[in-house]
């Protein structure tokens, strides 16, 4: 069972244009323990500090599913769920027991969010680390967690890349759209504008249901010095219109080899919008999904229908109204201006050259 735990909220940090602050969320927010796993409540943050607690790597799984963590948290969360069941799997008395509660673990933690390859892969790696122990005649616990935890650092290492890459399509004075909550694409970028010696301006779009854009990704460019507003889901077409946004950013849960970007719901409207009004959209992924030749191989994720007609656990729609949710859309390439990722910048039609550099 989930188990959450409330900490008190820590002090706004103090902004040093030179040393540009970690924000809160991607410091960490998932925290690997002897024995549990820690998740950063992410559908209440920033307006509360709250802790789930994993034990296992099936309580990790119902967690990713329930949102608890979004954006790249559920790809840290997976690593830290394949932990804990390489750590089940030692207490098991033989190998094909062991591999066989590796190979079901992983399955289970890749089903929980189809759409996003990043839990794909990451499992992948772990569970070869883990069946390779367990084939060596080995406990798989140690050799999985010290994986995991390379695999993190590998990962953090290549959004630092990617925001070095990015920055320098940003001028000094843009204001800078962006939609839900990218994570540490976002703020690898800003980071590096910022050291720069550029200043930017952002906004923020709500991102309903759960509000990433306002809870998430406000709170992180703010705590990072950027002047930060925040509009509602439907304002960026007008936005754009009067001149008022220069670059629309986002991150991309994925990109196919045709350059199609599949992102959070709404990301296709805004970038239709752009497209129209002639504002780069730059969009963030740390490598394009060579096994996805277009979108048509991405499975979107629809979640329940109800979870619209709420806000923050509080119903906002009519009693007699159903809803519908789906969760992602796809960006067509000619709608897209470049996509950056931790080798370089690529242009959509372009991103297989991303395997060759």
């Amino acid at each position: 069972m989930t188990v959450p735990v409330r900490v008190s909220a820590g002090s706004p940090p103090t902004i040093d244009p030179v040393h540009v602050p970690v924000p809160t969320l991607v410091g960490e927010s998932v925290v690997v323990e002897p024995d549990a796993v820690r998740i950063l409540d992410r559908r209440v943050f920033p307006l509360e500090r709250t802790w789930v607690t994993c034990r296992s790597h099936e309580d990790v799984a119902r967690a990713i599913e329930e949102m608890v963590t979004q954006s790249l948290g559920p790809l840290f969360a997976a690593a830290g769920g394949m932990t804990l069941a390489a750590r089940e799997a030692d207490r098991l008395r033989t190998a094909r027991a062991r591999r066989e509660f590796l190979t079901g673990a992983g399955g289970r933690l890749v089903s929980t969010r189809p759409t996003n390859n990043g839990i794909r892969d990451v499992v992948a790696e772990l569970l070869a680390v883990g069946t390779a122990a367990v084939d060596a005649g080995e406990l798989p616990g140690a050799a999985v967690e010290r994986a995991a935890r390379a695999v993190a650092e590998r990962h953090r290492a290549g959004h630092r890349r990617l925001g070095e890459h990015a920055a320098t399509l940003i001028p000094d004075g843009a204001t800078v759209l962006t939609h839900c909550w990218a994570e540490s694409y976002l703020t690898e970028t800003v980071a590096a504008v910022l050291r720069s010696g550029k200043r930017i301006d952002a906004v923020c779009t709500e991102t309903r249901p759960y509000l990433q854009g306002a809870r998430l990704t406000a709170e992180s460019l703010a705590e990072m010095g950027v002047p930060t507003r925040l509009v509602t889901d439907g304002m960026p077409a007008h936005l754009m219109s009067r001149g008022d946004v220069t670059t629309f950013v986002t991150g991309a849960d994925r990109v196919t080899m045709d350059g199609s970007v599949v992102n959070k719901i709404g990301t296709l409207q805004i970038a239709i919008a752009a497209h129209t009004f002639g504002v780069p959209y730059l969009a963030l992924v740390q490598a394009p999904d060579r096994h996805a030749p277009d979108a048509a191989a991405v499975e979107l994720e629809d979640r329940d229908g109800r979870e619209v007609l709420q806000c923050l656990g509080r119903r906002t729609a009519s009693g007699l109204v159903t809803g519908v949710y789906p969760a992602f859309d796809v960006t067509p390439a000619r709608f897209v201006s470049v996509v950056v990722t931790d080798r370089g910048r690529f242009a959509p039609s372009d991103v297989a050259s991303y395997f060759a550099a």
